[in-house]
């Protein structure tokens, strides 16, 4: 795909997310839809993994890539059906962050919030310019506050993450490195 097509593309699916996002936030039913789909937790193990694509396709600095698979990360939590049952500490967190989202938005909480996008351009950065430890770093790093912030912000609950989390981290350590071993023996094409 040429450079222009590819960005353009890119810039449509950067686009839909933040649409996504307006849309979770700003209608009752959907958010609701959304959440009870979130109950199950195939959603919680599969969101890290979308860092491995996300990676690459910084690696080959592909815009459309990169913004395809943050839309498939965001709506990812509604990919599952809901579950007929929830862990009691799942039902917890998930009100926490149900609260937070739609809780009254301060200073405070915006600031934090912007670690997510933070993490986004940190991550694709740091691929970008095949910068391995800042890469690795990142990727532990995001996980830790993650867990932190769970543990924090909704106390007993915040455990109920810790096993999507490791798991998570794991296989995006072990995946990116198995990539990055076959980027360097040439094994890859790079685009």
């Amino acid at each position: 795909m040429k450079r222009k097509a590819d960005f353009i593309l890119g810039m449509i699916f950067a686009a839909a997310t933040i649409a996504f996002i307006v849309l979770l936030l700003t209608d009752d039913t959907f958010f609701q839809w959304a959440f009870n789909r979130h109950h199950n937790v195939l959603s919680w193990y599969i969101r890290p993994l979308f860092i491995i694509p996300m990676v690459i396709f910084a690696l080959k600095k592909s815009f459309t890539g990169i913004f395809a698979t943050i839309l498939a990360l965001f709506t990812s939590m509604f990919w599952f059906p809901a579950p007929a049952s929830s862990h009691p500490q799942v039902l917890e967190f998930l009100a926490f962050e149900m609260e937070y989202l739609k809780g009254t938005w301060t200073a405070p909480k915006i600031v934090m919030s912007l670690a997510v996008p933070l993490f986004f351009v940190m991550l694709l950065l740091a691929a970008w310019k095949r910068n391995w430890k800042w890469l690795l770093g990142v990727i532990i790093g995001a996980a830790v506050l993650k867990f932190a912030w769970s543990i924090a912000f909704s106390g007993e609950a915040g455990m109920s993450i810790l096993k999507p989390a490791l798991l998570g981290l794991v296989i995006c350590i072990v995946g990116i490195g198995i990539y990055i071993k076959r980027l360097r023996k040439g094994k890859t094409p790079s685009s």
